[in-house]
């Protein structure tokens, strides 16, 4: 190939994947703008005080007008999801630990991507196994008259979590380099000190990283929590207590609600919600991750 068609071919790469960059750019700003213009035409007919502070999502409620409240699906949302990550955090990172550190070369080629295929499951089948499984386990430990509850959809959001955190937190602890390791045996400290002084702090932008990928997966997911957590739109109390999260709602009344009324912007305004609770999650990762790395 000669330089003139080189450099031919350079440009149309160029500007192939510039197109497709702008583009992925583009959708994104779209998608954004059509949140927030739904979000103001929801506003005009319902105060922005009213939708943050009201305890009741209830549009048929009242007439035509309707409880517009966002507080007991945004309660929802964050119980499921912090209970997710109560169970999932220690799981994942001790297994990352265990498959990072612990396990034979031929163990770790069998255990990482068998944690791989987990993240394949569909959270449909996952949803089928806390109604069928986890649900009834609940109810008959604790005595409860149904499992769809917080802590049912929390058990599933875990396991659907752990995939991602582990695999995520392993490829960190293995990036760390052996040179590190090898002066912490040099000291004479031991494996267990060697990793806890030195190879989970150097890893520790790519843990976190991996726990808030999966915090972000726990917060998205839609199917599992729609089928396994109840869908009561009453203000949650505890774990034990059916709720219904933002996901949830939105895919439960968006198919059904009449287009251009209240009760559909209201839906748009919890999207707009959601995205800014994931933008904020992925931003402090992210500065997190990075004020870490000037550390080290």
């Amino acid at each position: 190939m000669n330089a003139k068609n080189r450099n031919r071919y350079d440009r149309l790469a160029t500007w192939f994947f510039g197109i497709n960059g702008w583009m992925g750019i583009a959708i994104l700003l779209g998608i954004f703008a059509m949140l927030v213009y739904n979000t103001i035409a929801f506003f005009a007919r319902v105060s922005p005080m009213d939708f943050i502070t009201n305890t009741q999502w209830n549009p048929g409620a009242e007439g035509p007008k309707g409880l517009y409240g966002l507080l007991p699906l945004l309660i929802s949302t964050l119980l499921v999801t912090f209970g997710a990550m109560l169970l999932a955090v220690p799981i994942g990172i001790g297994t990352a630990v265990f498959i990072s550190e612990y396990t034979s070369p031929r163990v770790k080629n069998i255990l990482k991507p068998a944690v791989e295929m987990l993240a394949a499951i569909p959270s449909v089948v996952i949803g089928f196994i806390g109604i069928v499984i986890i649900g009834p386990g609940i109810a008959g430990t604790f005595g409860l008259s149904n499992g769809l509850n917080a802590m049912n959809g929390a058990i599933l959001l875990a396991m659907m979590a752990l995939p991602t955190i582990i695999t995520v937190a392993e490829d960190a602890l293995h990036a760390v380099p052996a040179d590190l390791k090898e002066a912490s045996y040099g000291l004479g400290a031991g494996k267990w000190t060697t990793l806890y002084r030195v190879a989970i702090p150097a890893a520790r932008p790519g843990i976190i990283a991996g726990v808030m990928l999966g915090m972000g997966r726990a917060i998205g997911e839609t199917m599992t929590v729609l089928m396994a957590t109840g869908n009561a739109l009453s203000f949650p109390s505890g774990f034990f207590d059916s709720v219904r999260t933002i996901t949830a709602t939105i895919a439960i009344e968006l198919g059904e609600v009449p287009h251009q009324t209240t009760h559909y912007y209201g839906l748009f305004a919890l999207a707009l919600v959601l995205f800014l609770i994931t933008l904020t999650v992925n931003s402090l990762a992210d500065r997190i991750s990075h004020r870490i790395r000037q550390y080290h």
